[in-house]
């Protein structure tokens, strides 16, 4: 029973990957991304923000707290996994700026793909220093089938409409099926995390990578909040592909990401109800004066 629930979670958690970034994919276009994402200074303080203090906040996270090995690990390959495809809900919560929010998971998303390889063998002792093994899987699982989604928009909207619920059903249920699993399997290490500070480590660092965008927005509270939000939601789905595929016998690494994601996910819900609750209402006039 233990070897055919290690062997469902083997699938689910790739299916779930590959699902979601082609799902992603499906539903945009390429001047969707590419309007938004002229605006240079943005995009440079969004990079700034995920692969600069997010990373920065996990490393003192777990230099200052007394963290199980395996628990920090989780930490730090959660503070380089960035571009989370549900940034999208989380900016319309928010009120912020919807295609802003598009571009930069696509950004972001590529971007990890590049960063993780050459940052994580640094940042987690024990990794692999080589970045083709990480490199890999990252551009199997996840940017290829992001761009053949995108590339079926492109050639036919029509196809991708009728395509993507299909892949969004089967991104969800996979997700569903791979967190049940990754739960049960790991359910006493999950207790185990009662009293360690894992909890407290993961929620300070989703509210410390939040505040950590949001300082780096523009002045814009469009942007600003889809910032704030975009830091503090961490790719849970390229964290989990490395995790399962280089920590197979350390279901503490998997604990970690499982506790973060699903306690920050309170904190950043409260941040959107709060960034939607706080927005002032544009005027024409500010309207025309968006920050480039």
């Amino acid at each position: 029973m233990w070897e055919f629930l290690e062997a469902a979670t083997a699938v689910a958690v790739p299916v779930f990957v590959v699902t979601c970034m082609a799902a992603a994919g499906l539903g945009l276009r390429v001047r969707d991304i590419a309007a938004p994402l002229g605006r240079g200074r943005l995009v440079a303080l969004a990079l700034v923000a995920n692969f600069g203090a997010a990373p920065a906040a996990a490393w003192l996270l777990v230099a200052c707290l007394p963290l199980d090995r395996a628990h920090a690990t989780g930490l730090l390959l959660l503070g380089g996994a960035a571009g989370a495809p549900f940034l999208p809900k989380l900016a319309a919560a928010a009120r912020g700026d919807a295609a802003f929010s598009v571009g930069l998971m696509l950004l972001l998303m590529v971007a990890s793909v590049a960063f993780l390889p050459v940052a994580l063998p640094a940042m987690v002792p024990g990794l692999a220093a080589e970045p083709w093994p990480l490199l890999r899987p990252l551009l199997v699982s996840m940017l290829l089938p992001l761009a053949a989604g995108v590339a079926v928009r492109e050639w036919s909207e029509r196809w991708a409409a009728r395509v993507r619920p299909a892949v969004a059903t089967l991104s969800s249920v996979s997700m569903v099926a791979a967190v049940v699993l990754l739960v049960g399997l790991n359910f006493s290490a999950l207790l185990a995390t009662i009293g360690t500070g894992a909890v407290g480590a993961g929620v300070v660092f989703v509210a410390v990578s939040t505040a950590a965008g949001y300082a780096l927005g523009t002045p814009s509270p469009d942007t600003r909040s889809v910032l704030a939000l975009g830091t503090g939601q961490r790719n849970i789905a390229a964290a989990l592909l490395i995790a399962t595929q280089n920590y197979p016998n350390e279901p503490g690494v998997v604990v970690m990401l499982l506790v973060t994601t699903l306690a920050g996910l309170a904190v950043l819900l409260a941040a959107a109800r709060w960034f939607a609750g706080h927005r002032a209402p544009r005027t024409p006039a500010a309207a025309g004066t968006e920050e480039g």
